[in-house]
């Protein structure tokens, strides 16, 4: 059983399309805010020109960049707010052109190719947090308030 849990209402739903070049997670959160969403989940598919991907170990995130084109096999994330201001938390699975995968917590470095698709649901009725948790240091969700 959780140890927290929060319920939500589904909102607005926000189709995005993002252009070549672009950095994924910014404009994820450049689309939210745009729209008034500071609560939601999103999903995306797409291509990509570069990668950068987090490992979560020890308190921190390693990051491994895969330079060459790559397609996005599947990404999902949220939108919550943190020290208040919409944050994107996010895991991605990308292969290249020999079908190999590779996934991780999506980073800044994620460069748009040919284009990807957004699909961002608003959760409304409250406001998902986050608050820095000094063992794992990092910023968990806070479903109690």
């Amino acid at each position: 059983m959780p140890t927290e849990m929060g319920k939500f209402k589904a909102g607005k739903l926000v189709f995005a399309r993002l252009n070549e070049d672009e950095d994924v997670s910014e404009a994820v959160l450049q689309v939210a805010k745009r729209n008034n969403v500071s609560t939601g989940l999103f999903f995306l598919i797409g291509t990509l020109k570069r990668a950068s991907l987090g490992f979560y170990r020890d308190g921190k995130y390693e990051t491994r960049s895969i330079d060459e084109p790559l397609e996005i096999v599947s990404c999902m994330g949220n939108v919550s707010v943190r020290e208040n201001e919409p944050f994107v938390h996010a895991h991605v699975a990308v292969s290249n052109e020999k079908g190999e995968v590779f996934g991780g917590h999506l980073m800044s470095g994620c460069v748009v190719a040919a284009t990807v698709e957004l699909v961002l649901i608003e959760a409304v009725n409250g406001k998902l947090r986050r608050k820095f948790d000094v063992k794992t240091q990092l910023h968990l969700w806070s479903l109690s308030e």
